[in-house]
């Protein structure tokens, strides 16, 4: 469909709340496609509509291109597990800095598809990872917020500092 203009941090809108979807059709498959094209595009692996400034609760991830994207609608986390693992993050909206971060290694996720079907997932590893990384963003929750003050500040400051270097 679209690469759609991306929204960068500090952007007001990636610490909002993201609204529940309340219709299912054309517009949120749309949706759904500008997510898919515009994640391609940044590159990234996850994108939620806050990323290009839609206060919706949908996310787009595909870990690797042999395997099909998928579509999550007003996701949630349903349980998680008390083991944790490490892993490297970074966002779109905050392109050329990362950092490693703790979470739980599994997690069970409910959700609707885009035609508005309740569905169940399990997942491990990095697409544990990853839906924690988005359902945060959906809820307003950058991913730096789960760094300490100071790892966060060193983030911040290489990102500044990448941002005047690209002009």
């Amino acid at each position: 469909m679209a690469v759609r203009p991306l929204v960068y941090y500090p952007h007001p809108v990636l610490r909002r709340a993201a609204e529940p979807v309340l219709g299912f059709g054309r517009d949120l498959q749309a949706l759904a496609e500008d997510l898919l094209d515009t994640m391609k595009a940044a590159p990234g692996v996850g994108i939620t509509a806050p990323h290009i400034g839609v206060l919706l609760r949908v996310t787009v991830i595909q870990l690797d291109a042999a395997q099909e994207p998928r579509t999550y609608v007003n996701p949630r986390i349903l349980w998680s597990s008390d083991e944790t693992i490490r892993h490297t993050e970074g966002s779109v909206s905050m392109p050329g800095v990362t950092e490693d971060i703790e979470r739980p290694a599994h997690v069970r996720v409910g959700y609707q598809d885009t035609d508005g079907v309740e569905r169940q997932e399990e997942a491990s590893g990095f697409m544990a990872v990853c839906l924690q990384h988005e359902i945060d963003q959906l809820d307003g929750i950058f991913w730096i917020d789960h760094l300490s003050r100071l790892r966060r500040e060193r983030v911040i400051k290489r990102y500044e500092k990448l941002r005047r270097v690209k002009g």
